[in-house]
Formats: structure tokens, sequence, C-alpha cells
């Protein structure tokens, strides 16, 4: 976060809570304003997006929707630097809801001009606490953009919510979860095979040998995997996956 205050020099952000207002898609439709002592028992992970997703011929990112196990239904992004970052949260287990475009954060410089930011994603953990989310490479955030990345971590440090700008995720940790991402719908989940495939991997064993101890592998493997979405299954994925990659059961239940 020093980098991001450095790129934002001593450019204005607002010191007091008053100065923020909060603008976010209400249950019935339409924006809710309120102020951002007002907001911090409020459900973002469950509100629509407060802006629309941009779609035209020619365009140079690549929204779309992400299905989310989490949440069971999907969520959008706007480039595939948000997606890896929206499949991450999807993977990570503390994590209980997500939103992307969850609200306008907006306030008044010392100048008089108001300033607005809509971050990326807002997730809930399973203990209640809050992060929110900017996908942006250090290196593609200009000036204008760091300031308003400041301004944001302020409200939400004011709020009590940890606030991440990330870039790009490391390629082989992106590609394992990647591949392990295609069996996360619940379909995966046969609870005759999951069972054995836990107390094969009781003891840590490598992942092709302990398919096959269960059964045809064909059948197993789409189970192993999806055992290994849901953190059931463990496995260093800082290195590919492959047939000799050591597997162990975590005791986790789901």
């Amino acid at each position: 976060m020093t980098a991001l205050r450095a790129l934002a020099g001593g450019m204005d952000v607002p010191p007091r809570d008053g100065e923020f207002e909060v603008r976010y898609v209400a249950e019935g439709g339409g924006l809710q304003r309120v102020p951002l002592n007002e907001v911090g028992r409020m459900r973002f992970e469950a509100v629509a997006p407060a802006r629309a997703f941009v779609s035209y011929k020619g365009q140079r990112n690549f929204p779309g929707l992400w299905w989310s196990a989490t949440v069971g239904g999907h969520v959008g992004y706007e480039s595939w630097l948000e997606r890896d970052h929206l499949m991450l949260l999807d993977f990570d287990p503390a994590v209980v809801g997500i939103s992307s475009q969850p609200f306008w954060l907006s306030w008044s410089t010392a100048e008089g001009k108001v300033r607005s930011h809509a971050p990326d994603y807002f997730a809930r953990r399973a203990d209640g606490s809050a992060v929110v989310v900017d996908c942006r490479p250090l290196e593609r955030i200009k000036p204008r953009d760091a300031v308003k990345f400041e301004a944001t971590r302020r409200a939400c440090e004011r709020l009590g919510w940890d606030y991440h700008v990330v870039g790009a995720v490391d390629g082989v940790v992106a590609a394992n979860v990647r591949w392990l991402s295609g069996y996360r719908h619940p379909r995966h989940a046969r609870e005759d095979v999951a069972a054995a495939l836990l107390a094969a991997f009781t003891e840590p064993a490598e992942l092709m040998a302990g398919a096959q101890s269960v059964s045809d592998p064909i059948a197993v493997l789409p189970v192993l995997f999806h055992l290994l979405w849901r953190h059931q299954l463990a496995a260093d994925l800082s290195v590919p996956l492959h047939p000799l990659t050591h597997i162990s059961a975590t005791g986790r239940e789901v």
C-alpha cells in the first residue's frame, strides 16, 4: 500500500467519515444513498452490481460471468485478471459470500470536487469479517486511480474491513485452481466415492495411486478434484498437479 500512497502523491483524500457516501442497489432496485457510518452491518455480499458491465465490439478486456460455488449463482467480472481473483475468492474456504461492483464510494476533495469509485469485489468471511478487492497490476495504476484506491482503503479501514489491491496471480496456482474449478459444481460430490477417497488419503499418497485404489480413475478423478476444490483433500498447488502429486485428507467437514 505504500507504493499506492506514493502514486497518489499529495492529492486530496477525505479525512472524515462524513465526507464519504455509499450508494448501492437496494433490494427493490434503485440506488440507495447512505453515509459511511451506516453501512458496516449491511450485507454487501448479497447486493446486485452498482454499475453495469460494459461490453462493446473491439474492447480489449474480457467481461463475463463466473458461476460461483460459494454463492450458487453467477458473479460478474470485467477482465481475465478479475476472473482469476474471483476464482480465488470462490476457492477460499473462509469466504461465504461474494459480490461484484458492490457499491459506489463517493467523497469530496478539498476543492469541492466529487470523486467516486466502485470497487471490484466485496467478500464476506465465515467469521463475519469482510474484504474489499480491487484488481489492477501495480505498474498499470495511474495517479488518479491511486487516489481512488487510497480513499477506498481509508473508508474500509474505518469500517473494520480489509482492503486489497491485487495484481497478476501466480501462473501455476492460477492454472491449478482453474483446473479444479472445472469440478466445483456439487454434481461431482458422489458421497460413496468421496468417502472412499477420504479413507484412501488418510495418509498422504500419490494422486493417481490413491484414485486407482478406490476404483476406475475415470469415475474417481472428478470426485477427487471436487474434494480438492472443497479443501477436504489437500495438495501443494504452488507446483503443477500431476499423477505423482501427494494428496492428503484434511479432516475438514463441508
